[in-house]
Formats: C-alpha cells, sequence, structure tokens
C-alpha cells in the first residue's frame, strides 16, 4: 500500500462516509477524470485509481479489511472473498462508466449515440463443482453495471424537473446534415447530439445520474443453481442487467453455469464413471465393497461378481447425478474394477497361490514365481 494513496483521500470523503455519500462523490471525480471527457494526459491513470478506491470502499467486506488491515484482501491476501468484476469477459466499472457517458441525456458530455431504451442484458460464467451441481446450491455473486438512480428512481430529473420536447431535433432524435462532396452534395443522418436520440431532454437533470436515470453500481446477489445442472446450462435473472434508460425495463443477467472437472467422477449427461480396487483373490471369489458417492455422507454398495476382470464394469441405477426437473431421479453410476495383485507374499501365501496355478494347469515352467507372472501379466495389460 506504500505506493497507492488512500481511498478515502482519492475519493475526498472521510472514513465514517456513508455508502450514498462514497457513490456521489465517485460520481463527481469520475466524470472529472474520465479519458472520454478530460484532457488531462494522466485522465486514464486518475479514472483508474478512482474507480480502484470505490471498487473496495463500496464494497462492506472489502471496506472493513480496508479499514482493518490496509489492504481490501484482508491479512491473509485473499480471505474467502471472490471478486467477480472482471466476469463480463473484461468488462469492468471502466467500461460500464464509458456506456454511461454514452448514454446520453441533456447535459451529458459523452459522444452522441442511440440509446437502447430497454437495458442491455449483460452474461456471466459461473464455475460450480460437480458436488454442488449435484445437490444444487446458491451462489453469491458481485459484479459491476448501470442500476436505477437512487435519487431520481430512475426518471433522471431532479425535483420539479420536466422533459421537453428536444429544441435541436424537434423531436426526432435526429437531425440531418448536409455536406459537399466531389459528387455534389451529400446528406446524412444521426442521432441528435443534444438528447442523444431520445427526443426529449431534461431540464433540470439529476446530479447523481446526469439525467440518464441510472449510474455505475456494484450489484451483489444470490444465484439459486439447481442439483443436476450441467455446464452449459444458463439461467437467467430477470431484471439484474443493465438498468433502462430513464426508468425503462432493466435488460436480463444470463449465468452461463460451469462444472469444474472432478479427482473421482467422470461425467457424461447424468452418468457418474468412477474407478474402484479390488484385490486379485475378491475378484475372484466375489465380493461387496462400499464407494462415496457424489452426495454428502452417501456410501454405496457396489456388488462384485465372481470372476470379474480387469476393466469390468459394474452398473448401480439410480446413484449418478440427479437429474434436472427429473423429481428426483437419478442417472447410473458406472464403476470400472481394477483388479490389485499383491506386490509382497508370504511363503504361505505363495505356497497357495502356486498350488491353485498348478490345479488351473498354470504350473510355473521359468524362474520366475506365480505371483511374479500375474504381475507381469497386469503389467502388460496397462501398458
Amino acid at each position: 500500500m506504500a505506493d497507492k494513496r488512500d481511498y478515502y483521500e482519492v475519493l475526498g470523503v472521510d472514513r465514517d462516509a456513508d455508502q450514498r455519500t462514497i457513490k456521489r462523490a465517485f460520481l463527481k471525480k469520475a466524470r472529472e477524470v474520465h479519458p472520454d471527457v478530460s484532457d488531462d494526459p494522466d485522465a486514464e491513470a486518475k479514472f483508474k485509481e478512482v474507480n480502484e478506491a470505490y471498487s473496495v470502499l463500496s464494497d462492506e467486506q472489502k471496506r472493513a479489511n480496508y479499514d482493518r488491515f490496509g489492504t481490501a484482501d484482508g491479512p491473509g491476501m485473499g480471505g474467502g472473498y471472490v471478486d467477480f468484476s472482471d466476469i463480463f469477459g473484461g468488462m469492468g466499472m471502466d467500461d460500464i462508466f464509458s456506456s454511461f457517458f454514452g448514454g446520453g441525456a441533456a447535459g451529458s458530455r459523452g459522444g452522441a449515440s442511440a440509446r437502447r431504451t430497454r437495458g442491455r442484458d449483460m452474461a456471466i460464467t459461473l464455475t460450480v463443482t460437480l458436488e454442488e451441481a449435484a445437490r444444487g446450491c446458491t451462489k453469491t455473486i458481485s459484479y459491476d453495471r448501470l442500476a436505477t438512480c437512487e435519487d431520481c428512481h430512475g426518471t433522471g430529473g431532479a425535483d420539479g424537473a420536466q422533459e421537453k420536447q428536444c429544441p435541436r431535433c424537434h423531436g426526432t432524435g435526429f437531425v440531418t446534415t448536409v455536406q459537399r462532396s466531389i459528387f455534389g452534395q451529400v446528406q446524412s443522418s444521426s442521432p441528435c447530439p443534444d438528447c442523444h436520440g431520445e427526443g426529449t431532454v431534461i431540464d433540470h437533470p439529476c446530479e447523481m445520474c446526469d439525467g440518464q436515470g441510472r449510474t455505475p453500481t456494484h450489484e451483489k446477489i444470490d444465484i439459486d443453481v439447481p442439483a443436476g445442472i450441467a455446464t452449459g446450462r444458463q439461467l437467467r435473472v430477470r431484471g439484474y442487467g443493465e438498468a433502462g434508460f430513464r426508468g425503462a425495463a432493466s435488460g436480463d443477467l444470463i449465468v452461463t453455469v460451469q462444472v469444474s472437472e472432478h479427482d473421482r467422477f467422470q461425467r457424461s449427461g447424468d452418468d457418474l464413471y468412477c474407478t474402484v480396487e479390488v484385490p486379485m483373490a475378491s475378484a475372484a471369489l466375489g465380493c461387496t465393497v462400499q464407494v462415496d458417492g457424489i452426495l454428502d455422507g452417501e456410501r454405496i454398495d457396489v456388488e462384485i461378481p465372481s470372476g470379474t476382470q480387469y476393466g469390468d464394469a459394474i452398473t448401480v441405477d439410480g446413484r449418478g447425478m440427479p437429474r434436472s426437473g427429473g423429481g428426483g431421479s437419478r442417472g447410473r453410476l458406472i464403476v470400472r474394477v481394477a483388479i490389485v495383485v499383491p506386490r509382497k507374499m508370504s511363503p504361505a501365501a505363495r505356497e497357495a497361490l502356486e498350488r491353485f496355478a498348478r490345479e488351473m494347469g498354470e504350473s510355473p515352467t521359468s524362474r520366475k514365481t506365480m505371483g511374479d507372472r500375474i504381475r507381469d501379466a497386469i503389467d502388460d495389460i496397462l501398458e
């Protein structure tokens, strides 16, 4: 932290400032130093500094860590907090604020562009473990978006403000320009630079949102992940995308789920595959082994028939992944058997195995013991 200014100093607020004061200070500073509006050669660096300060002080957990330890991550450099600020494919507060400048309103200083009445949908990727996908879970995520302005409640106007027809475009939202060229006069139409294609202007814009009815903010929401979900499945959270312009409908947040790989199970649809080691004698005689299932505390009895061979697959119905929307039904658990040959045997065990080999017509014909020959055969299979 030695090479960084104090975050409260960056935003110009007291250490006991509430969230509303912090947000106001951030928006004011950001409007002054954003590269889209400032001629300062250090504008980009200053905006990043302001953005960094706000990203910490606007988050209760990060702010508490910063106040106590001097870093947003806390004493352990990551104390359990997961930051999803870059989950929009690199879209962070810088891009959000650039969109804010380009959104358009009377008094806005950004470049002219046709607004989107309804807020844009936003997309994220959320990674869950296979266990979380099996039982279902709730995940809390944090992200940046343009949200409805708290001061004007999305209207874009200060108290007593009125929305009037834009005097420049006369309510059409577009202006026509005529330019001379070698081919004669060329006429073109573009969004009105005064109302940014809206057709109306507000005589007294809200100071917080500059007349847009929305402001950049950090959002935290809980995502309910249903049991049995698979990689690529999308969850739509309505109204949590980008807020609409001047009270228009908000877009949706589209969450694409990624299920991480598991160290014991491989998934294929609703089926789960795993490998279980069985001693050579148990595979020959038959036995029952227990394996841990994918659900918490689940123990599954797997019947190993006598004469089971290396690589045989045993299917246990109803013990795989829960089927999404399947009313409690589940896929299969498919257990691959790996025969374990003892590397060391007592003299009595060796003698018994050699006697068994002779009874099976496999009497040793070389200096290698029967145990050595069996291990060699297993090694050949594994290779």
